[in-house]
């Protein structure tokens, strides 16, 4: 590519390879946040349930 820059040191892998390494492992972070986000939302849901409606009883 034209704006690919020149690897300062024959020992460093080019840019390209290195970002070829990175997708290659995944979005491992992203799925771990949004896993967190998803539980954090399900174990407000049941607080809510069994905090506010519960104590109110059954709807007659």
């Amino acid at each position: 590519m034209i704006n690919t820059p020149v690897p300062k040191n024959g020992s460093e892998p080019p840019e390209a390879e290195r970002v070829d390494e990175i997708v290659r492992r995944g979005p491992r972070g992203a799925i771990a946040v949004a896993g967190i986000a998803t539980a954090i939302v399900i174990g407000l849901w049941y607080a809510f349930y069994f905090l506010v409606f519960l104590p109110r009883g059954f709807i007659q």
